[in-house]
C-alpha cells in the first residue's frame, strides 16, 4: 500500500525558511519521479517542483525558481523540499506526489495529505 505521509510544515516569517519532508513508503522509492503541489487558499492546484528517480533532474514552477530546491534520499524513501526566502504568495497546502515512472513529468498517481505552510509578513 502506497503511502507519502509530509512533515514540516508550520508558521514562517517572510523571508525565512522551512524544509518539508515527505516519507514514501509500499513502493520502490527510487524507480518513479515524485514532485510538491501546493494549494493557496481559495485558489487551485499548482505543481512547485518535480525530481526524477535518480534526483539527477529538478524542475520548478518560475515563481519558486531559485528560492525552492527539491531533493531525494532514496536510501532513506524520503523526498524533500527546502523553501527559502519564502513570500506570503507561498502561503500553501504542500502536497507530495508520486509519478507513475521514472520520467520526470510523469502523471501522478498517489497523493499525501498535505503540510501547511502559513508565511506572515
Amino acid at each position: 500500500q502506497v503511502q507519502l505521509v509530509e512533515s514540516g510544515g508550520g508558521l514562517v516569517q517572510a523571508g525565512g525558511s522551512l524544509r518539508l519532508s515527505c516519507a514514501a513508503s509500499g513502493f520502490t522509492f527510487s524507480s518513479y519521479s515524485m514532485s510538491w503541489v501546493r494549494q493557496a487558499p481559495g485558489k487551485g492546484l499548482e505543481w512547485v517542483s518535480f525530481i526524477g528517480a535518480s534526483g539527477g533532474i529538478t524542475d520548478y514552477v518560475n515563481s519558486v525558481a531559485g528560492r525552492f530546491t527539491i531533493s531525494r534520499d532514496n536510501a532513506k524513501n524520503t523526498l524533500y523540499l527546502q523553501l527559502d526566502r519564502v513570500k506570503a504568495e507561498d502561503t500553501a497546502v504542500y502536497y507530495c506526489a508520486k509519478g507513475g515512472s521514472n520520467w520526470i513529468h510523469a502523471a501522478v498517481d498517489y497523493w499525501g495529505k498535505g503540510t501547511l505552510v502559513t508565511v506572515s509578513s
